[in-house]
């Protein structure tokens, strides 16, 4: 495969390295700097045998484990690509990330799972949003039909796992919905736009609404799973899958949940969605157990604190979360900036962002993938690289915008 040459094309990446203190707001250019030269290492190095997917992670030892069409976590190196090229404008990032787009455009015929919005929006998404390419609408649109085959109009929620196979088959659920399928709404409102059809809009607002009448607590913290009847539509458990415990704060399910309602806000315009992001928000930066700087164990209640596993992946969504959400002008804006500002100069310092090279060429360090099932822990993920991305040029557009 040719090999992705870009040299020189950043200068200041031993401002982090060395350790110096930067000032305010610096640090997102120099965290995208870093990135950089860690994605196009990260090109280099797919193996020929796998050019056309990304990674998704390290094993063995700094080992890639490269994506397939079915991963949900697909779509997320080809959206970090276009992060880059939103950044730079540079035609070599814009072709990278079409090669490695391009390569997943099969999977929106994927109905066998929620993630199909994750993949899809996130690559495809993004580069019409940079490109307006109108294949990339196409693409998008059958997506968004075959997420829509995983609604149940009883039950008003869109599955999330099948119950028939794999881990899922053992815990007895007949209709699991996980926080993180708020994610995948945000495919469904922009084909809304495309299209005019207002199917897949009312599936996204019965999703959310649903999702807030059942998946939170009263102090406005998230269950992970919530396990419908498959025939009445009753709740019959509120479960963990990647949590300590069923009644325990997942971190990373927290930040879905924000980031979920956050969009659904923009998207929607309606109050009652703002308002819950609100909550969990102020949920979020007023948690005891949260460390100074930001960056969450992977468990809020996890038995161990603060000797448990940090989670970069869950920071750096609610990071992005916050940014967005700051931007409407809500009595405690400030507050939401602030702390997603403290997280991003955190990530972006050497205890979390990778030395050149290093890390298997990724972005981030220490992620959590699920403890529960003894699976990346402490290794850098994908999805924490995008939403750090994400985050960060939402922080400097902001920044320049003010």
């Amino acid at each position: 495969m040719n090999k992705f040459l870009y040299l020189n094309f950043f200068v200041s990446i031993c401002v982090l390295g060395c350790n110096q203190t930067v000032s305010k707001g610096e640090f997102a250019t120099t965290a995208l700097e870093l990135a950089a030269q860690q994605i196009e290492a990260a090109i280099a190095h797919v193996p020929d045998t796998f050019e056309n997917y990304g990674p998704r992670t390290i094993r063995d030892g700094n080992v890639f484990y490269i994506t397939n069409l079915l991963d949900w976590t697909v779509g997320f190196f080809p959206g970090s690509l276009w992060y880059m090229y939103d950044y730079s404008r540079d035609e070599r990032w814009k072709h990278q990330a079409e090669r490695f787009t391009n390569a997943i455009e099969n999977a929106k015929f994927n109905t066998a799972h929620h993630d199909v919005g994750f993949v899809i929006y996130c690559s495809f998404g993004n580069g019409y949003r940079l490109t307006q390419n109108e294949r990339y609408k196409d693409v998008m649109i059958q997506a968004a039909r075959s997420l829509s085959t995983r609604l149940d109009p009883r039950i008003g929620c869109i599955k999330s796992w099948n119950t028939d196979r794999g881990w899922q088959a053992p815990r007895g659920w007949q209709y699991p919905v996980i926080i993180d399928n708020m994610m995948n709404l945000e495919l469904l409102f922009n084909v809304t736009k495309f299209t005019g059809d207002s199917s897949f809009y009312k599936i996204a607002v019965t999703h959310a609404d649903v999702t807030m009448k059942n998946h939170f607590r009263s102090d406005n913290s998230s269950y992970h799973v919530i396990d419908f009847d498959s025939i009445s539509g009753v709740v019959r458990n509120r479960h963990t899958a990647q949590g300590f415990a069923h009644e325990s704060s997942w971190a990373r399910g927290q930040a879905w949940g924000l980031y979920g309602f956050v969009m659904c806000y923009r998207e929607t315009g309606y109050k009652r969605y703002l308002e819950q992001a609100e909550k969990i928000a102020n949920w979020w930066i007023s948690q005891k157990n949260m460390p100074e700087d930001r960056v969450p164990y992977w468990d809020f209640d996890a038995p161990k604190i603060p000797d448990e596993p940090r989670d970069a992946s869950a920071a750096a969504i609610a990071a992005s979360a916050l940014i967005e959400l700051s931007s409407f002008k809500t009595t405690r804006s400030n507050e939401y900036l602030a702390a997603a500002e403290k997280t991003l100069a955190t990530l972006s310092s050497p205890a979390f962002l990778a030395e050149p090279g290093e890390n298997g060429f990724f972005i981030l360090k220490h992620c959590v993938g699920s403890i529960p099932h003894n699976q990346e822990i402490d290794v850098p993920l994908n999805y924490a690289d995008y939403y750090f991305l994400e985050a960060l040029m939402r922080y400097m557009k902001m920044r320049k915008s003010n």
